[in-house]
């Protein structure tokens, strides 16, 4: 069992929902991030999607496009990345860990390096945008060989006979995009969302995390009513660009987001 499958396991059995925020790694600076992680866990989080600085991040709106920039412009790389999980790992081995990002630094380091690498850093999954199932022969062998968890994407536009087929390539969790669009474009619609998630949970047995447009507590709570977990991206990445000039008080603004939703989620009836 994977440590993503186990806390998803033992969060269902208590009837929580998981909490899954984002940052961008090397935001505001490579040198803050592993703390900004550990701030994330005391905040209530239960698997940090840590993203992989792209110079062309075409998922994504201008929030984590701008948090792109101040991490390259640091010289974030994907090794430094990898660096980050490993320290991380000295002082938490519980909290999974999910890399975020695009195939081309993958690529560029070399698939089979890379699953190496991640492994011994204490990565536990990977999700690449751009990488659709069907093109990932080349690549997810390696994943599996290494018991690293491959998370593909469902969109709103995803037809059953495709849901089928990516959650036969996934492991983990599916990643459901909650509206067409790109990161912190668009406002939620729960309604729609508990339709399409419910539709989601008769096709595959994997557990669904919703994101794209979950900025409150309100909104977390109302999602993980309807989804296995929530997934908070843009809203602490535009928090972290309002505070990078005080990493305390960034803590603190980060803590007074995330842990909120925590208690909404945990508010729940089971």
């Amino acid at each position: 069992m994977s440590r993503i499958e186990g806390v998803l396991k033992t969060l269902k059995g208590q009837g929580r929902k998981a909490l899954i925020p984002y940052i961008t790694a090397g935001d505001p600076h490579p040198d803050v991030t592993v703390d900004l992680m550990h701030t994330l866990v005391e905040a209530g989080a239960d698997i940090i999607e840590l993203g992989v600085p792209f110079s062309d991040p075409m998922a994504d709106g201008p929030v984590i496009q701008l948090a792109c920039e101040r991490a390259l412009k640091h010289g974030t790389s994907l090794r430094q990345v990898l660096a980050m999980v490993k320290e991380f790992r000295t002082k938490d081995i519980e909290t999974p860990v999910v890399l975020m990002g695009y195939l081309n630094p993958m690529e560029a380091m070399g698939y089979e390096a890379f699953a190496d690498a991640a492994v011994d850093a204490g990565v536990d999954g990977i999700l690449t945008v751009d990488l659709p199932p069907e093109e990932a022969d080349d690549v997810a062998p390696l994943f599996t060989e290494r018991k690293l968890d491959a998370i593909f994407l469902l969109a709103p536009t995803t037809t059953d006979e495709r849901i089928r087929a990516i959650s036969e390539h996934s492991s983990g969790y599916v990643y459901y995009v909650s509206f067409k669009g790109v990161t912190g474009a668009g406002k939620i619609n729960v309604e729609e969302v508990a339709t399409k998630v419910a539709h989601i949970h008769q096709l595959t047995a994997l557990p669904v995390g919703v994101g794209f447009g979950i900025r409150d507590a309100k909104t977390a709570a109302a999602v993980g009513q309807v989804s296995d977990g929530v997934i908070v991206g843009s809203v602490l990445v535009d928090t972290i660009a309002r505070n990078q000039a005080d990493t305390d008080e960034l803590k603190r603004a980060l803590k007074d987001l995330l842990h909120p939703m925590r208690e909404a989620l945990d508010s729940l009836d089971s």
